[in-house]
């Protein structure tokens, strides 16, 4: 299980940042911005070989569910 910034959010901010950069800000100049979007991830068939249970309504809720 895992519980942590969205990577393509990531990415997405990444390119922003690149625009302004190239229509001549100063990287200096740039606000450092923290990630607003977090996703849970749950590894399925990881749990159960470790003879774990995983509630269903927390299954429901995640973001991806690894089979």
């Amino acid at each position: 299980m895992s519980y942590g910034p969205s990577v393509t959010d990531a990415y997405r901010q990444v390119g922003a940042y690149t625009g302004r950069i190239l229509k001549g800000a100063k990287p200096a100049d740039l606000p450092v911005v923290q990630s607003s979007k977090f996703e849970l991830v749950i590894n399925a068939q990881t749990a159960r070989m470790l003879r774990l249970t995983v509630p269903g309504t927390l299954l429901a809720i995640a973001d991806e569910v690894i089979e």
